[in-house]
């Protein structure tokens, strides 16, 4: 069996502000983010999205994750302690989001910077889909590191011991989520975009690939037995908050490809129009 490292949370002191490991995770993922982005419109330098948009999507996005995630956190998971706790919400240092939380506030910022873009909304997730998922595991890192949101007891070889938990081997469910939902995830969305799809269908595919990825990863993580763990069916909130994103991502796909007439935004931006060809009549 293994035993987790126990590592110091705070990665450096600098004078009285201390800088953790968890809060560098999140700054990782917005570089990979930056980098993947400018790499993609350098690819698809005729693109509608230049690196400008890509420095205010980083911008919306940040506030997208931590408003919405915080309020996620606060309504899916301990509503009733909040309500009667409201100054907490704002105790953001003490820890406390929200995948799916977040996620709605950034589908939120994309909207709002899509209609100051003037481009289709879903033009916009398409685009910032595949940049995402390596930032979601560096974030499940940052849950290894901690030694929060441990995984269920086992009798597997590789099962570890989280000695703040107890003495029990578990799974280290943090490293299931980093290969499901960061490595596994970035390569599923990246290689499907590669390709032209219609608007819509790269999001959908976000939509499908996370929720299926995060449901089966819920199978080895503990439940939160104080934030709502396993409800109805035996199944995670985690779980029952994925379902309608793997439904709503299946219509998006067969919505996507039943509406061909909408191409790519890659082939809509730039494109020179042919001439008309010339008409010769042969006299007869």
């Amino acid at each position: 069996m293994l035993v987790h490292p126990q590592f110091d949370p705070i990665a450096v002191h600098l004078g009285p502000l201390a800088v953790r490991w968890y809060g560098l995770m999140y700054l990782l993922g917005f570089a990979l983010f930056i980098l993947l982005g400018r790499y993609r419109i350098k690819q698809n330098s005729k693109g509608a999205f230049t690196n400008n948009m890509l420095d205010d999507m980083l911008f919306y996005g940040v506030l997208g994750v931590i408003l919405g995630g915080r309020l996620g956190f606060v309504i899916f998971y301990q509503f009733g302690y909040y309500l009667q706790h409201p100054l907490e919400i704002f105790a953001v240092w003490q820890g406390g989001m929200s995948f799916h939380g977040g996620f709605l506030g950034v589908i939120t910022a994309m909207a709002v910077l899509a209609r100051k873009y003037k481009l289709p909304w879903l033009a916009v997730t398409d685009f910032i889909a595949p940049l995402v998922p390596l930032g979601l595991g560096a974030g499940r890192l940052g849950n290894f590191i901690n030694a929060e949101l441990w995984g269920r007891p086992t009798d597997v070889s590789w099962g570890m011991i989280f000695p703040d938990v107890d003495a029990i081997p578990r799974h280290p469910s943090q490293l299931y989520e980093f290969a499901l939902e960061g490595i596994a995830f970035f390569v599923l969305l990246w290689l499907y975009s590669a390709k032209p799809r219609p608007v819509g269908a790269v999001s959908g595919m976000f939509l499908v690939g996370y929720g299926v990825f995060r449901s089966a990863a819920e199978f080895f993580r503990e439940p939160d037995d104080g934030f709502m763990g396993v409800l109805t069916l035996g199944i995670s909130m985690g779980q029952w908050l994925s379902l309608p994103m793997i439904v709503a991502g299946v219509i998006m796909i067969a919505w996507a490809y039943r509406t061909p007439s909408v191409p790519p935004v890659r082939e809509t931006v730039d494109k020179p129009a042919r001439p008309a060809p010339s008409r010769k009549r042969n006299g007869r």
